[in-house]
């Protein structure tokens, strides 16, 4: 508890004679709110709403959606139920290619101006030639890559980690080269470009040590990985779809190595990948259901009870990894936007309790410490828990 106790002093704040405390809003640059095109699986409205819930202000949305936000029209659509549904502040992806199929570069010059960043995610660009235009159309116009690196010739079928796991109970394995290998390729193409580039939700030790290195050699590149891949690895899979996402729980070692990531700065941002889909897609075990896991109600009770009260990093390094250093690197202002939280509460992770609409959680059932009281975001109240009182 040192470390933590030891920074925290500055979101202190007492009501009522008891402690509570106030951080500034979060901030989250991996979500998929699956609307417009699959609002069965998420809205923007609850997407927002349950971001609020988790203490998050500001949120950057993946363009696998229906329309594609590959046109500025595309794009409109979103932005359109984002200004009316919304309570928190929304910054959409627009995609690199058209469709997200890899062939074509999307009309970045009339999209940049309403996109934070350009993504294919859920998919990584295969060609070589198409990202290094991508990067360089970026470059020109001031916008940064952000890439989803996945080798689909690598993929082979695989559905979870190619470990001990998936040997034990003869589940068709997902190498970590299919990750670290296209990570290797666009470093080397944005050190060629000078593209600003970030990776996501990065889940294996060859993918820190690469990025690590690049840093170090001055290449613009910043990273994220999420709190499951930092708390969880094989060793906690469960023959059940809410332990499916991609990419996959991975190896212990790899596990310690993205500590190690988060704590000597390789890793910049924690960001949730929330990716919310239906009961029934997410209810033919391992093999047969939907890739993805809902978590930005959970993200930070999550962090703060397995990385913060264990000393492994302090709330500080924390606030840094949600907050400002998300913001900084793409450009989102903290502004006045903050959120209240009682540290003392402790409960049981359970999805019915979620606003998201979508449920799948492999924490469901933990024990954490951290309720979100009250958030508030340009001034209004984006989410109140019923028995607070100010």
């Amino acid at each position: 508890m040192a470390a933590f106790d030891s920074n925290v002093s500055e979101y202190i704040i007492n009501i009522d004679n008891h402690k509570y405390f106030k951080f500034p809003g979060f901030c989250d640059v991996h979500v998929h709110f699956r609307e417009p095109g699959f609002s069965y699986k998420e809205t923007i409205e609850t997407g927002s709403k349950a971001a609020a819930h988790g203490g998050y202000t500001a949120v950057c949305t993946m363009p696998n959606l229906s329309p594609v936000p590959d046109s500025y029209e595309h794009l409109k659509t979103q932005l359109d139920i984002i200004d009316k549904k919304s309570v928190i502040g929304i910054y959409p992806y627009a995609a690199i290619t058209v469709g997200e199929l890899g062939k074509e570069l999307s009309d970045m010059d009339a999209l940049a101006p309403f996109a934070v960043a350009f993504s294919d995610d859920g998919k990584g660009v295969q060609s070589d030639d198409m990202m290094r235009e991508a990067m360089l159309k970026a470059k020109s116009i001031g916008k940064m890559i952000v890439a989803h690196c996945e080798v689909n010739e690598l993929l082979k079928g695989g559905y979870i980690h190619d470990g001990a796991y998936a040997g034990e109970h003869g589940h068709a394995g997902i190498c970590s080269e299919s990750e670290w290998k296209q990570i290797e390729r666009d470093i080397e193409l944005s050190r060629e470009t000078g593209c600003a580039y970030h990776v996501c939700h990065i889940s294996c030790k060859e993918s820190v040590e690469l990025i690590r290195k690049a840093k170090a050699e001055g290449v613009d590149i910043s990273c994220e990985t999420a709190p499951h891949y930092l708390l969880l690895d094989e060793n906690d899979l469960q023959e059940e779809g809410r332990f499916k996402m991609n990419p996959p729980l991975r190896s212990t070692e790899d596990r310690l190595a993205l500590i190690e990531g988060v704590k000597d700065g390789t890793i910049d941002c924690i960001a949730t990948d929330h990716a919310p889909h239906s009961a029934e897609e997410k209810s033919k075990g391992l093999k047969g259901s939907a890739m993805g896991i809902v978590g930005i109600e959970t993200a930070f009770p999550l962090l703060y009870t397995g990385l913060v009260k264990k000393g492994i990093i302090s709330m500080e390094k924390l606030i840094e990894l949600i907050c400002y250093n998300p913001r900084k690197r793409f450009s989102i202002p903290v502004g006045e936007d903050y959120s209240i939280w009682d540290l003392d509460a402790e409960y049981t992770i359970d999805p019915a309790e979620f606003i998201s609409m979508g449920k799948a959680t492999p924490f469901e059932g933990m024990t954490v410490c951290g309720r979100c009281l009250k958030t508030v975001h340009n001034g209004k109240t984006a989410y109140k828990a019923d028995d607070f009182r100010e």
